[in-house]
């Protein structure tokens, strides 16, 4: 038994560093850069070593658990710990975060504030995933709220104050259903509190009730990652913000809304949550459909990424739905997937933005004979994106279609038709895609460009995109780096509750 508050110092270290930056010397701008990337890499070093030498894959219960009273009054504890299901977004969370630091170089304006958020939003994220305690989860969940909001208001684009404001509209919004659902849930049927994730997990409701719990917290998660009709925000955001806070939305951000389904609402509620499956797997369809088809009368470059990575969560939706162990898996697998691709797809806009300050599509073309390094990662996490067998994307994908087929809560027909719907789904993802990278790399609209003006990626940013692109071949050609961290947990979770 380990007796180092592990989780504790994971959470806590990058807010109370981060803190200190505001007493680094003013001057220039390196110091305080190297400072967070130092801080972001000893963080993502402590979290690997504590997962491999103190987390055992074949155990489905919670490990490294913490649990320290905090506030006496109405029994509120520090409670933290991981299980198969919270320790692949860790992991994502540490390393998206270090490399969207490394991303975010050229910041010069306020670089000191920017940096503390970066590291604020790193605390939120680990906190939310790794929280064993409903009311710590919903705190940890509002924490990530404030750096996002400053970050897009200060650094953004144009519309930066409006895409902002709708941003914080929407996902308060969505936390008051997340409060309340908490509330319901914490306070039901006893005089005190029971925030406790093992207690509430064996509690039982009457259906009605449960009902109204899960469609409150469904609200609340379908704004995060977002689900039709919750997703407008996901767009404007998306196309105003710098890309270093693109990389960490589109990486983690909406993986807090999945992983958020998948914990409360499938461990807590069961009952309701194999009522709603059917409805949320058609959801997911067509969430797959629609997203893919916006994308393609996009104009602006990273709000057709932005939708496309909306078209993919509808896979996590779908697994969500498809009550089996294949399906979830084939969804925790494209929560981890997808957070490496969308991050890598907005790191390569943002560069090419920095390179040719042009945001629609329709005004470039001929770019790859400028910038060959960003033409070369750009298609081959394109085509990730697509799903191309031997990436991430083709084998998560794959799993979801499998959990859907062998799924014995459904009849033949309806499988048959929401298969058919997806492969639709599949064929509209590779449209945009490579139409994508038509508009902005081929054609020869900027041959007559001053060539002196553009210049290559330089080393730093080479190695951000190898270092996204390695995970992703890496998870494709073997997926079980992340199946084995999450099986047990699944057959727990689906054994338990749907099973029994």
């Amino acid at each position: 038994m380990n007796y180092f508050p592990w989780l504790t110092t994971i959470v806590v270290l990058p807010i109370s560093a981060g803190s200190l930056i505001f007493f680094l010397p003013h001057r220039g701008n390196k110091l305080i850069k190297w400072y967070t990337m130092c801080i972001c890499i000893f963080e993502l070093l402590l979290t690997t070593y504590a997962f491999c030498y103190h987390f055992r894959l074949d155990d489905p219960l919670i490990q490294l658990a913490e649990d320290y009273k905090w506030i006496n009054f109405f029994d509120f504890y520090w409670r933290l710990g991981i299980d198969g299901l919270s320790i692949g977004p860790i992991l994502l969370t540490g390393f998206i975060t270090t490399l969207a630091t490394l991303a975010a170089w050229p910041v010069t304006r306020d670089s000191r504030l920017f940096h503390f958020l970066m590291l604020a939003m790193y605390s939120g994220q680990i906190g939310s995933f790794a929280s064993r305690d409903l009311l710590l989860f919903f705190i940890m969940w509002e924490f990530e709220l404030i750096p996002v909001y400053l970050l897009l208001s200060m650094w953004g684009g144009k519309k930066r104050l409006y895409s902002a404001t709708k941003f914080i509209l929407y996902t308060a919004g969505g936390s008051i259903f997340l409060l309340i659902g908490v509330l319901g849930i914490g306070l039901y049927g006893s005089n005190e509190p029971t925030l406790n994730f093992e207690t509430l997990a064996n509690q039982s409701y009457p259906v009605a009730l449960e009902i109204i719990f899960y469609i409150g917290f469904l609200i609340a998660f379908a704004v995060k990652s977002p689900i039709i009709p919750l997703h407008t925000w996901l767009p404007d955001t998306h196309g105003e913000a710098h890309y270093s806070t693109c990389m960490l939305l589109a990486g983690i951000l909406l993986k807090m809304g999945a992983y958020g389904l998948v914990r409360i609402n499938m461990e807590l509620l069961p009952h309701a949550h194999s009522i709603f499956a059917p409805w949320l797997i058609i959801v997911g369809t067509m969430q797959i459909i629609y997203a893919a088809s916006t994308s393609l009368g996009q104009r602006n470059l990273k709000k057709r990424i932005a939708y496309s990575s909306v078209s993919h969560m509808g896979f996590i939706i779908i697994g969500i739905g498809s009550i089996t162990d294949t399906g979830l898996n084939g969804a925790i697998l494209q929560i981890i997937s997808h957070g490496f691709i969308g991050a890598a797809l907005f790191f390569l806009a943002g560069t090419s933005y920095d390179r040719m300050r042009l945001v629609y599509l329709d005004e470039m073309g001929g770019m790859a004979i400028s910038i060959p390094k960003i033409f070369t990662m750009f298609s081959i996490l394109s085509m990730a994106s697509l799903a191309l067998p031997g990436m991430s994307g083709f084998v998560a994908e794959l799993i979801v279609f499998f959990g859907i087929i062998t799924s014995q809560k459904y009849f033949l027909m309806p499988k048959i038709l929401i298969t058919f719907v997806m492969a639709i789904g599949m064929i509209l993802t590779p449209i945009y895609s490579l139409s994508m990278l038509r508009q902005m790399f081929y054609g020869y609209k900027l041959f007559n460009a001053p060539s002196s003006y553009f210049f290559d990626s330089g080393p730093r940013e080479l190695f951000v995109s190898i270092s996204i692109f390695l995970p992703v071949i890496g998870i494709g050609l073997y997926p079980d780096f992340v199946l084995s961290l999450s099986g047990e947990k699944v057959e727990t979770i689906l054994y338990n509750f749907f099973y029994r």
